[in-house]
């Protein structure tokens, strides 16, 4: 099927849009927030969509099932990332970019040999959220130093890196049986090129920072995934994926409700 020009210039726009709007959240707000943030259900939607408007709803929503327990190998590429891109500055970047990629590699083809159910994909990656979660507990809170300067080499990076890893998955996708398809919509399409950009503009230990918090973010985009797995086929892409963002919201809220009541608890037995 060949794919109309207006949907390779939507999922540009869109791709570049989210990942540039992560980085200023990361420079003016807050890296907790962006790591949280990078688990909302955005580089996922948007690849699970138009593998869904360019193949069908039906292939979406089959390989929105892998896309559940892909999420396991996200956590691993930030593992990867985490472990190999101690330093700062390009080396850095490039060691934990490497790192990262072959660790994601390596999980998601252990993966790909599982026939997965709902359940079973979830359960996978929930018990990975719990592993990797206790193991970034004592990883210290770094902040970014927010910066006035504009940069066009930054920006057509960020362009350039996020537009290639969706038109690679959804272009991918026409060729792969709908496991694999699932398995790439799971690769953190937002997350990895911030990671990039965080790490070359402010150094290894606030992306440290928003790898640490990553795993808190899932729950929304295992929400997400999982209400597309069952809402494509009978209500549509448009239905569903609103559906998805629906229900992934109402997590998100409630997770982070959760947290701040915790927090007080939390203040006290260090008091």
């Amino acid at each position: 099927m060949e794919v109309p020009f207006a949907w390779q210039i939507a999922k540009l726009l869109v791709s570049v849009g989210i990942v540039l709007g992560l980085s200023l959240i990361a420079e003016r707000i807050s890296t907790r927030v962006a790591g949280l943030l990078s688990g909302y259900p955005l580089g996922t939607a948007v690849a699970l969509f138009f593998i869904g408007l360019e193949i069908g709803p039906r292939f979406a929503a089959d390989s929105a099932v892998y896309t559940l327990a892909g999420f396991t190998a996200t956590l691993a590429l930030g593992a990867g990332y985490l472990l190999c891109g101690r330093r700062d500055g390009l080396v850095g970047v490039l060691a934990g970019s490497a790192g990262g990629l072959v660790c994601w590699l390596a999980v998601s083809a252990a993966l790909a040999s599982v026939d997965f159910t709902r359940v079973s994909g979830s359960l996978t990656t929930l018990i990975a959220i719990a592993l990797f979660s206790a193991l970034y507990r004592r990883i210290p809170e770094r902040r970014t130093t927010a910066r006035g300067d504009f940069s066009w080499s930054a920006l057509i990076f960020r362009a350039a890196l996020a537009a290639a890893i969706i038109f690679l998955i959804t272009g991918l996708a026409h060729v792969l049986p709908p496991a694999w398809a699932g398995l790439l919509s799971a690769f953190p399409v937002t997350f990895f090129p911030f990671l990039v950009i965080l790490h070359l503009g402010h150094g290894a230990a606030p992306t440290a920072t928003v790898i640490k918090h990553y795993p808190a973010g899932l729950g929304s985009l295992l929400s997400y995934a999982l209400c597309v797995s069952l809402t494509y086929p009978a209500w549509g892409l448009a239905l569903g994926t609103l559906a998805g963002f629906g229900v992934a919201t109402l997590w998100l809220l409630a997770w982070t409700r959760l947290q701040a009541l915790l927090a007080p608890a939390s203040l006290v037995r260090q008091t």
